[in-house]
């Protein structure tokens, strides 16, 4: 009887995971939502049709209200840029927070598109925006898992280090 004590315990973890909201799995890993930044230009957040939320490309804002600024193959490491990438992740959860109210309404977070301010030599701009995509899985666990593209640009905003976009589908209102 002992030899299926462990597994059942696993079993109960697992489900226990499962049966979180992403909103304690916030908290879980002491992540605090800062409060969206207003648009810097002419455009809106975010933009809901149906049940589909498009948020618009966001970049790496610190608590300060400054960028995470470089280019990665040259000013930041991959470690640096996939952190880049995680903050603009929180940044966009913070957004898609204001759109939904609940967190628990997102059914899937089903595109990303990942921009990576980088040299012409840098070829690991997957491995930078794979900072957000971790940070999606954890927090929103298998409704987190989404198609993504991730590429490098000459150039990006304010010379930010990283800038996201993606697309999430949501229960009815």
């Amino acid at each position: 009887m002992k030899k299926y004590f462990l597994p059942i315990v696993f079993l109960l973890s697992i489900s226990i995971l499962k049966s979180q909201t992403p909103e304690q799995n916030l908290q879980n890993l002491g992540i605090v939502l800062p409060k969206p930044s207003s648009p810097l230009f002419n455009y809106v957040k975010f933009v809901r049709t149906g049940n589909l939320i498009y948020l618009s490309g966001q970049g790496p804002v610190k608590a300060d209200g400054t960028f995470i600024t470089g280019k990665l193959g040259r000013d930041l490491s991959i470690e640096e840029g996939a952190a880049a990438a995680k903050l603009t992740g929180i940044n966009l959860i913070a957004t898609l927070q204001t759109a939904v109210g609940d967190l628990s309404k997102v059914k899937r977070i089903v595109k990303v598109f990942g921009m990576v301010n980088c040299t012409d030599n840098f070829y690991d701009q997957p491995k930078v925006i794979n900072g957000f995509s971790d940070l999606m899985v954890a927090v929103f666990g298998e409704k987190g898992k989404h198609a993504r593209t991730a590429v490098g640009m000459y150039a990006l905003p304010m010379n930010i280090a990283v800038e996201i976009e993606m697309i999430v589908e949501v229960a009815d209102q």
